[in-house]
C-alpha cells in the first residue's frame, strides 16, 4: 500500500484544509501512478520549524524568500 507522508504546519490546520490537501495529494498520486485511490494511506505529520533542518540550517532560523 503506498504511502505519503507530508511533514509541515499541520497543527492548528482546520479539518476541511487537511481533508482538501489529503484528497490533492491522492489525486496527484493516482494521476501520476494509475494506483486506485483507495490504495493509497496518506500521512499529515505536525513539524515545527525549530525541528526541521533545510541545507545544515533550522528552517525557522533560514530567511524568508
Amino acid at each position: 500500500m503506498p504511502v505519503i507522508i507530508f511533514y509541515g504546519p499541520v497543527a492548528n490546520m482546520e479539518k476541511d484544509k487537511k481533508k482538501e490537501l489529503i484528497k490533492l495529494f491522492t489525486d496527484a498520486a493516482v494521476k501520476v501512478t494509475g494506483i486506485p485511490a483507495p490504495e493509497y494511506t496518506v500521512l499529515l505529520r505536525a513539524s515545527a520549524p525549530d525541528c526541521v533542518g533545510v541545507g545544515g540550517e533550522l528552517l525557522s532560523e533560514k530567511p524568508h524568500k
